[in-house]
């Protein structure tokens, strides 16, 4: 066996990095005083929206500890190619434990290269589009990730005032740290369970000549917007039943600090009402081009589990108030299952009566 592991004999990381920097989009222009501006700024409204999470959720988390970076494109690109690393080496080491196998030199060269270069061009296009992320980081330290020239670009492109802004992405990202260290339970079952949908999701050669048929047949109703994305088109039944599960626990996390952010209402962030309608006619103002990507990326499906879990943590906080809907963080037997989440009623009749 080679001294590099499988994994990094599969993907090329170098390659992967090089892509993203070369096909991302250029940030918006400021000058060097604008930058430090935005900087500091974005790291105060880190700062400053503390209290207020903790008020609203009634979730209280260290914050000494807490790791905040400012980033540039570039830069969230790495980070995420580090996560993606330490996400996917247990996956990788587990499947060769029970099948072992050395890639051989063709594989080595050619699919290293090609996985690399995929990696950076989804990682590319990503890297414009995302304002912050608590990265959960498998293999090191969480952080919280705000990226600087993307909320530049996306104030400018709304009109929005940027000191409301600002604190207003750092409430959502906030809420997404205070979720993680207020229950430290959950970061781990995320990740396993993540791990543990990829190993079920790699395909089974012997069958993977007709699940690319398949999927092939159903590709045209994903562009169309019927719904899905490439990996549901191929993933079994029974693995649709399991990234169910995780898009459900997904779909709490966003919707929570969706809710946390527009709840600070006027007396925090001003113009939260004018803020919240231009990102939602920003989030519908998509090319079309730019939407056929995202269908077949799953990020429409992200869309909607902002959505739907707003709704959800929306309709048990109606029902019994914030510190019964604090249950969900309990244990992974009170997380909503997929169904829970379109009947915030039946959640709390299973776990909050």
């Amino acid at each position: 066996m080679s001294d590099r592991s499988v994994l990094d004999q599969l993907v090329d990381w170098d390659l992967a990095a090089a892509t993203a920097r070369r096909l991302a989009r250029p940030g918006p222009v400021v000058s060097a005083g604008e930058a430090a501006e935005a900087v500091g700024s974005l790291r105060a409204a880190a700062t400053a929206a503390r209290p207020h999470v903790a008020e609203i959720t009634g979730l209280h988390a260290p914050s000494d500890d807490a790791v905040v970076k400012v980033v540039d494109r570039p830069a969230w690109v790495a980070a995420n190619l580090e996560t993606l690393r330490a996400m996917l080496g247990p996956v990788v080491e587990a499947m060769t434990e029970k099948k072992p196998v050395e890639p051989n030199a063709v594989v080595r060269a050619v699919g290293g290269a090609v996985t690399g270069a995929e990696a950076g061009g989804l990682l590319a296009f990503l890297s414009s589009k995302v304002l912050g992320q608590y990265d959960i980081a498998p293999g090191g330290t969480p952080r919280l990730l705000l990226v600087a020239p993307n909320v530049v670009q996306a104030e400018r492109d709304m009109g929005v005032d940027p000191a409301d802004f600002r604190l207003w992405v750092c409430l959502h990202e906030e809420t997404h740290r205070v979720q993680f260290t207020a229950n430290p339970w959950l970061r781990a079952h995320l990740v396993d369970s993540a791990q543990s949908l990829a190993r079920e999701l790699a395909p089974d050669p012997s069958a993977l000549v007709d699940r690319l048929g398949d999927a092939a047949s159903r590709l045209p109703g994903v562009l169309r917007g019927d719904g899905g994305s490439l990996l549901d088109l191929l993933a079994t039944p029974e693995q649709s039943e399991r990234v169910a599960g995780v898009t459900a626990v997904m779909s709490l996390l966003e919707g929570h600090a969706d809710v946390v952010m527009d709840a600070v209402g006027p007396a925090v962030v001003p113009s939260v009402e004018t803020i919240r309608a231009r990102f939602t006619d920003r989030r519908a103002g998509l090319g079309p081009a730019d939407r056929m990507l995202r269908r077949l990326l799953g990020l429409e499906d992200k869309m909607r589990q902002y959505r739907d879990g707003a709704r959800f943590v929306r309709g048990v906080v109606d029902e019994v108030g914030m510190q019964r809907f604090n249950t969900v963080w309990t244990s992974a037997e009170t997380l909503p299952l997929p169904a829970e989440i379109e009947d915030p009623s039946a959640w709390v009749r299973r776990v909050a009566p």
